[in-house]
C-alpha cells in the first residue's frame, strides 16, 4: 500500500526543508530545497526551453554530484540570481565543496527558473533584481512545513489559462519515502476539456486537490482551447524537484528522474513542449538501503515518483488564488463534480 506521507509534502522525506520568499509587488517568488548535509543530486530536461544554472555539475559523469540547495525561482534570467544569494549565505555558514582547507567553501546551488515577468508586477527594479535577496530569504525560512499556491516560485506563474502556483505531495511504501515539490508555469492546461477535473485525476489521495472526476472523458485529441495563450518560447515552464530517501548510485537516480518526469505528462496536456523549460531535479538523503531484487524496486520508485509529481503539479494549481488578471482553478470552477 502507498499513502501520502504525514505532511504530503517533499518533506515527509526527512532531512529535506523547503523555504520560500516572494516580492509581492514584483509578483514573483523563490523556492529553496535544502538539507543539513550535502545530498546526492541530478536533473533531467525534457522542455525546450530551459533556464537553468549549475546543471552540469549534477551530471553522474562529472566530478561532485551532490547538492547544498537546489533553487526554483520566476524572473526568467534574472531569477538564477536567487542561487547567489544561496550560494553566499552557505558559504558563509561553512557549507560547501572544499578543494583545500585554504580556499573557501564553494556550495553546489544548481537552479531553474520560470518566466513570470508578463503577469503585472512592477518589474522596474533598476540595477539590482530582487532575486539574490529572495534567495537568501527563502534559505532563512526553509523548514518542514511550508505554503503551497502563490508561494514562493509559484507567486507569479500562470498554467494555461490558470493561476498556477507551488504544489507539493509525498507517498511512503514501505521503508521509502518519495516526495515532490513543482511551481507550475505551464503552457498545456492541468484540466480535462469539457470538465472541471484536472488531468491527474487518477492519483489523487484523500481529496488533496478537490476530489473532482469527470463525467465523460472528451475524445478531441486536438491541443486544449485553455491553454496559455499567445504561445511564446521563453513564457512558460514548470520546474520541479522529486526527493528519495532510498540509498541509489546516481545512475539510478538519474533512472528515477527520468520516470518521475513522466509525471508532467499525466498532469499536464501538453507538456513538454517546445515552448516550456520542463526540468525536473531528483534528490536523494541515501538513508534507506535498496534490497534486491533492487532493479524491480527502482522501478516501483520511478513510477511512484511519476505520480506523486502529477498530484504536486496539480495541487500547486488547486492552491493558488486569483491574483490581478490571473484567475484561480477555484474561482472558474467554485462547485465542480465530485465523485
Amino acid at each position: 500500500m502507498v499513502r501520502p506521507g504525514a505532511r504530503n509534502l517533499i518533506t515527509d522525506v526527512a532531512g529535506l526543508r523547503v523555504g520560500h520568499a516572494e516580492d509581492r509587488a514584483v509578483v514573483t517568488g523563490t523556492t529553496v530545497l535544502t538539507a543539513d548535509r550535502p545530498f546526492a543530486a541530478v536533473v533531467d530536461v525534457r522542455g525546450g526551453a530551459p533556464g537553468t544554472r549549475e546543471t552540469d555539475a549534477l551530471d553522474p559523469m562529472n566530478l561532485v554530484g551532490m547538492a547544498d540547495a537546489l533553487v526554483l525561482s520566476g524572473g526568467s534570467v534574472h531569477g538564477l540570481d536567487a542561487a547567489s544569494g544561496v550560494t553566499a549565505a552557505l558559504a558563509a555558514a561553512g557549507r560547501g565543496y572544499r578543494m583545500s582547507e585554504a580556499a573557501p567553501p564553494a556550495p553546489i546551488v544548481p537552479a531553474a527558473i520560470l518566466f513570470d515577468l508578463t503577469n503585472g508586477g512592477n518589474k522596474v527594479w533598476g540595477p539590482e533584481p530582487p532575486y539574490r535577496m529572495l534567495g537568501r530569504a527563502a534559505l532563512e525560512a526553509a523548514g518542514e512545513d511550508f505554503l503551497l499556491g502563490n508561494a514562493g516560485a509559484g507567486m507569479g506563474a500562470r498554467a494555461g489559462a490558470y493561476k498556477g502556483g507551488l504544489g507539493s505531495a509525498s507517498a511512503v511504501a514501505d521503508a521509502f519515502t518519495v516526495g515532490a515539490l513543482a511551481a507550475v508555469n505551464s503552457l498545456g492546461s492541468p484540466v480535462m476539456p469539457g470538465s472541471d477535473a484536472f488531468w491527474a485525476w487518477p492519483f489523487e489521495q484523500d481529496g488533496e486537490f478537490g476530489g473532482r472526476r469527470p463525467t465523460a472523458i472528451n475524445p478531441d485529441l486536438d491541443l486544449p482551447a485553455d491553454m496559455k495563450g499567445p504561445v511564446r518560447a521563453g513564457t512558460n515552464t514548470t520546474i520541479a524537484i522529486v526527493a528519495f530517501d532510498a540509498d541509489v548510485t546516481r545512475i539510478e537516480l538519474k533512472r528515477l528522474a527520468v520516470m518521475a518526469s513522466d509525471g508532467f505528462a499525466r498532469a499536464l496536456r501538453p507538456a513538454h513542449t517546445p515552448f516550456d523549460g520542463d526540468l525536473v531535479f531528483a534528490a536523494t538523503t541515501g538513508m534507506q538501503p535498496v534490497p534486491e531484487p533492487r532493479a524491480r524496486h527502482l522501478m516501483r520508485l520511478g513510477s511512484i515518483a511519476a505520480d506523486t509529481l502529477a498530484r504536486a503539479i496539480a495541487r500547486g494549481v488547486y492552491e493558488a488564488t486569483s491574483l490581478g488578471s490571473m484567475q484561480s482553478y477555484r474561482s472558474i470552477f467554485p462547485g465542480g463534480h465530485h465523485g
